[in-house]
């Protein structure tokens, strides 16, 4: 059985549309991309690259994906994309086809709660989930998610899209496991749900 983490960007407003560039994603007219930017500093570039010296394989929703096979590849100075490049990725769509573009791909179709959970229970890396709002939502309302890891940035954006609506969905107790705070005011927390960590025996006791 692997565990699913998911890390996300968010504004204290809970808005977590095109924190990257103004053209990341303007649907609904969303026009205030690339909010998350200007507080990217040492401390955040540390933890985020800890995370992904752990290994384990990437899940990506459509649009990231998409949006991340044409930035990352190119990147050829960051030290990120090194690990991006060779971690497999799982792509969850059912209008794209392979080949995939980037190297490492793997088309997952069909409904996504059904195919992430076949895939959950399967022997091999852990799963992380790097954006992907739409995915994400529909895994928390299948269960599916055992880690939030949330970059609570300290600004009000007033208008975009949230992780979560509003039209209901399962209710979920979770547990601060980690904290740290940037030197930009942003607050990095990650909650592991009570119950994944019920059933994992590696989790530290309480």
């Amino acid at each position: 059985m692997r565990n699913i983490s998911v890390t996300m960007s968010t504004s204290l407003d809970g808005v977590v549309q095109g924190p990257g560039r103004p053209d990341e994603d303007t649907r609904d007219g969303f026009d205030r991309g690339g909010w998350a930017v200007r507080y990217n500093d040492e401390v955040m570039a540390e933890k985020m690259g800890s995370g992904m010296a752990s290994g384990g394989a990437m899940l990506f929703g459509r649009r990231t994906y998409l949006d991340f096979a044409g930035y990352w590849p190119h990147q050829t100075d960051n030290p990120f994309t090194p690990f991006l490049n060779a971690a497999h990725k799982y792509v969850v769509s059912n209008t794209l086809t392979e080949p995939l573009p980037w190297q490492n791909s793997t088309l997952l179709s069909g409904d996504a709660a059904t195919t992430v959970a076949e895939l959950k229970a399967q022997d091999g890396p852990d799963l992380a989930v790097v954006g992907s709002a739409a995915l994400v939502r529909s895994l928390f309302q299948a269960g599916l998610i055992d880690q939030f890891t949330l970059l609570i940035h300290p600004l009000v954006l007033g208008r975009g899209r949230t992780l979560f609506d509003q039209s209901g969905g399962p209710s979920e107790d979770f547990e601060l496991i980690d904290s740290v705070a940037t030197s930009t005011g942003v607050l990095i927390a990650t909650y592991r749900s009570r119950s994944a960590q019920a059933t994992d025996f590696s989790a530290p006791p309480r």
